[in-house]
């Protein structure tokens, strides 16, 4: 009841009543971005650009993450409850997770904006724009798979006398591994999608030659990059998809349930070695590439001018509540439209991008039409076709997806819900069918053999299994969603993202601190009532 309220309000906060929502003159621009499909730019020029621009966003993601990454670990630690739990204190791991929500609620574009000022043009601001929020979002993850990671080995090795720090490292660790491992994949995959993101500010790399591209109406050379960011994104998902096979992690976000230890002997032969060895090439290639200046971190000046930002932005401007908080219901309502189509149309999508549930020898396949040569060309049209729109909305930027809808859409919020809702269409369609493809099967063949008809075994053994993970990556999407909303508001959406972009751009410190207080807390308020409804999913 609260949801359709809710949903409801949002429609009629975007609008959706109002006959001025279409801007039929926008149409014309549309037909020639879908037309310029059929002829993208392949000039030896501009395809040498565009490689130049998939590799240093490669990079970028490949730096973010390994900061990222880092970060996590080690606050992912120091903020779990176990950890503090083996010396019988409680506050401190409350401490940190409340330390570790203030940068997780920022967006990494808004980071980048700020860093901006601090270090200059420098590929340092889009590595640590990322690494600084994702590295807070990775340790809470991390913390969360540590808290939730079964203890007995740990109290066992505790009791034997063994020193906390060696009960941790060699009785809870090991465990946690390959569930930390598989969350690290999943945070590699989102920073490609960060990383073009960052494009929009001026760090270079696809997002900003698709920026630049779409700005100058050249649809021919976006449709180029939109083809190089779809091979990038799907090529680091298949490879990343194939390690956790391998790997036996069926999973990016849930707690991995195969028995990792049946794998060793497979990983100890091959694939360990040689995923290290890709790895460190990678790191090495990517740092040397991006040419970030890391000295800037401990240069003097660059103190000197973030104590200059802190000592304008104090005290903070109250004059512009009012405003805020009309600003602050617009972007909620952003993110509930959003959020709401991204996840019903992820429902739908999901069923027909799973394997074991479209292609042949499937959950509901029937035996006597499986085998028909037709009907096995149809399934695997259908699977395709879907996984690849699924990557292809996923892949493009939402900020790209909010300009083309104002090409036919008004200023306002709706544009940018639309947009917000498509690329999250795209990543919620992907994770619920890797739900799909990892059911138990054991009690959906319970089902077949007791007699029951395919749209029962649906009913009562799919749904069943698959609907309270669909709804808690809904509401944690939600948690994106609302971070995203600032993204969209810079190229035009409204709501707070537009009055945080005129505050940086204008210098107004006072002002943006207020804003991005205001921002931060209704984002805490997004993420406590996702936090309490998964829980209750549980």
């Amino acid at each position: 009841m609260l949801f359709a309220i809710s949903f409801i309000w949002s429609l009629h906060i975007a609008g959706i009543s109002e006959r001025d929502l279409v801007n039929q003159g926008g149409w014309n621009l549309v037909w020639r971005f879908v037309v310029a499909a059929i002829h993208p730019e392949l000039s030896r020029e501009f395809l040498l650009l565009t490689l130049n621009a998939s590799l240093k966003t490669l990079a970028y993601a490949v730096c973010s993450t390994f900061f990222s990454i880092l970060i996590g670990l080690i606050a992912g630690v120091l903020s779990s409850e176990v950890w503090w739990s083996i010396g019988n204190n409680q506050t401190p791991w409350l401490f940190g997770r409340g330390i570790l929500a203030f940068p997780r609620a920022i967006h990494e574009l808004i980071w980048g904006l700020f860093l901006i000022n601090i270090f200059g043009l420098d590929p340092l601001v889009a590595i640590l724009a990322i690494a600084i929020p994702f590295g807070a979002i990775t340790a809470k993850v991390f913390s969360e798979i540590l808290d939730e990671t079964p203890r007995q080995p740990l109290l066992a090795l505790l009791n034997s006398g063994a020193s906390p720090f060696s009960a941790f490292v060699y009785g809870l660790f090991p465990q946690a591994f390959p569930n930390l491992l598989s969350y690290s994949f999943y945070r590699f995959e989102c920073s490609i999608r960060s990383a073009a993101v960052l494009g929009i500010i001026g760090a270079g790399g696809l997002g900003y030659q698709l920026l630049l591209s779409l700005q100058s109406l050249r649809y021919e050379q976006m449709w180029t990059l939109l083809g190089a960011l779809i091979i990038l994104s799907g090529s680091t998902d298949f490879g990343c998809t194939w390690l956790r096979d391998r790997w036996g992690l069926p999973s990016r976000l849930d707690l991995n349930v195969l028995n990792f230890q049946q794998h060793r002997k497979l990983l100890q032969r091959d694939s360990v070695f040689i995923s290290i060895l890709a790895a460190i090439i990678l790191f090495i290639f990517s740092f040397w590439y991006v040419q970030a200046d890391f000295s800037k971190l401990w240069q003097v000046r660059s103190y000197e001018r973030l104590a200059t930002i802190i000592q304008i932005a104090l005290p903070p401007n109250t004059s512009q509540l009012n405003q805020l908080f009309t600003l602050a219901t617009r972007t909620l309502a952003m993110s509930i439209l959003a959020i709401a189509s991204a996840g019903f149309g992820g429902i739908i999508l999901a069923f027909l991008a799973a394997r074991n549930f479209v292609l042949p020898q499937g959950i509901l396949s029937d035996a006597t039409k499986s085998s028909q040569l037709h009907l096995t060309f149809l399934r695997w049209g259908v699977l395709l076709c879907t996984r690849f729109f699924l990557l292809f909305i996923r892949a493009v930027p939402e900020p790209i997806w909010a300009l083309i809808f104002l090409f036919v859409l008004f200023p306002g919020i709706l544009p940018g819900a639309i947009a917000l809702g498509l690329h999250n269409l795209g990543i919620l369609g992907r994770l619920m069918a890797e739900v799909v493809e990892n059911l138990d099967q054991r009690p959906l063949r319970s089902l077949q053999a007791a007699g029951a008809t395919n749209p029962q075994v649906f009913l009562y053994g799919v749904l069943p299994s698959t609907f309270p993970r669909f709804f808690a990556y809904i509401l944690y999407r939600w948690e994106v969603c609302m971070r995203a909303t600032v993204i969209v508001g810079i190229v035009g959406a409204g709501g707070l993202g537009r009055l945080l972009t005129e505050q940086l751009s204008s210098f107004d410190y006072n002002s943006l601190l207020t804003t991005l207080i205001v921002f931060v807390i209704l984002t805490f308020i997004v993420d406590l009532i996702s936090a309490s409804v998964r829980k209750t999913l549980r």
